[in-house]
């Protein structure tokens, strides 16, 4: 929150052709940004609102005197049934983990003061600003409430949700020794169990000898069989169209990490990952019911896809939002996201 500006110039967006509009300069502000993150890109940005579609768009640009974009504001206005015209950030909320405006961070406050001074202005158009899935370390969270107070806002930030998140170390062992003595045992065992007793074990990373549109078909049918409550997900048509629309963009900016395990040369467990700086995003998975149960094929492929992310380097394996107690027992801690409501003032 350095430097200052002579002006900010604003303008709102509210026909889809932004994205368009904005293309080329959106994904290299957001690496200016403390907001970078895959949900944040434009890639996924374009594609939740071209699936979705829930409301008005809202996006707010400022750039500085020489035209350059320093902040974006991915916005929509939804109407609610009990809160009214709400403005929502883009992927909010259900299928998006991460999300924040995207400001350059040598320009925090002069932007979040516009944009601050642009909600109070156009007040009349809505009734409530409810801003998912704010990261603890993003703009949104740290520093927008008290910009927005400073511009008579009532203002309320609660936890909303955490990301159980592992910090990975150097090799495999290694991380196997943060674990404690009884699940350490349980995932050597496990993988010892599958891979003794199956007649063929084996497990891969969809790429371009793979057909991806019948592996991402797999996928679904697979994440469907796995749950009741994922299949009454993608029993919403809507959803399976974003789903269909997110795979091929993804894939082709190298971020998606779609893995399967084959057990007897049938698949019986799979995980939707993302990569992304250096970082792998579990982003939702699927089994096969039943008849491979005992040989534990998803902890099994879980434990392929962290050694997998160790010996490529990554930093970090995300579990993204939800405390299912799967996640601690792989050894990831909480961290927190928030969410941000404001009311503008009457006067």
């Amino acid at each position: 929150m350095m430097k200052e500006l002579n002006t900010v110039q604003l303008t709102a967006y509210h026909q889809a052709t932004l994205f368009a509009e904005l293309r080329l300069e959106w994904n290299d502000l957001l690496r200016r940004s403390a907001s970078d993150r895959i949900f944040s890109t434009w890639e996924w940005q374009s594609t939740w609102w071209d699936a979705y579609q829930p409301g008005q768009l809202w996006v707010v640009a400022c750039r500085d005197e020489h035209n350059r974009l320093i902040g974006l504001a991915p916005w929509f206005i939804e109407n609610h049934a009990t809160l009214g015209r709400v403005v929502r950030s883009i992927g909010c909320v259900e299928v998006t983990d991460y999300l924040d405006v995207i400001v350059d961070e040598g320009y925090v406050e002069p932007v979040l003061h516009c944009l601050a001074a642009f909600l109070q202005e156009h007040r009349e158009q809505y009734d409530v600003v409810d801003l998912c899935n704010l990261p603890e370390t993003s703009t949104g969270y740290r520093y927008f409430p008290e910009v927005l107070r400073q511009h008579r806002f009532e203002v309320t930030v609660k936890q909303q949700e955490v990301c159980p998140v592992i910090e990975l170390p150097d090799t495999w062992d290694g991380y196997l020794e943060t674990l404690d003595k009884k699940q350490r045992h349980e995932i050597r065992r496990k993988l010892r169990r599958a891979e003794a007793d199956a007649d063929t074990l084996d497990w891969y990373i969809v790429n371009d000898t793979h057909n991806l549109d019948e592996e991402t078909n797999r996928f679904l049918k697979l994440m469907s069989a796995s749950h009741q409550e994922k299949a009454g997900f993608l029993a919403d048509p809507q959803n399976v169209d974003f789903f269909h629309k997110l795979v091929p963009v993804i894939y082709r900016n190298g971020w998606l990490q779609l893995s399967f395990l084959r057990v007897n040369g049938k698949a019986a467990a799979t995980y939707l990952n993302f990569v992304y700086k250096g970082q792998v995003l579990v982003y939702n998975s699927g089994l096969l019911p039943g008849e491979y149960g005992h040989l534990s094929p998803g902890i099994v492929l879980l434990a392929y896809n962290i050694r997998h992310a160790i010996e490529n380097g990554c930093a970090v394996f995300d579990f993204l939002r939800g405390n299912e107690t799967y996640k601690y027992r792989m050894g990831a801690h909480d961290t927190p996201v928030f969410m941000l409501q404001a009311k503008p003032s009457a006067g």
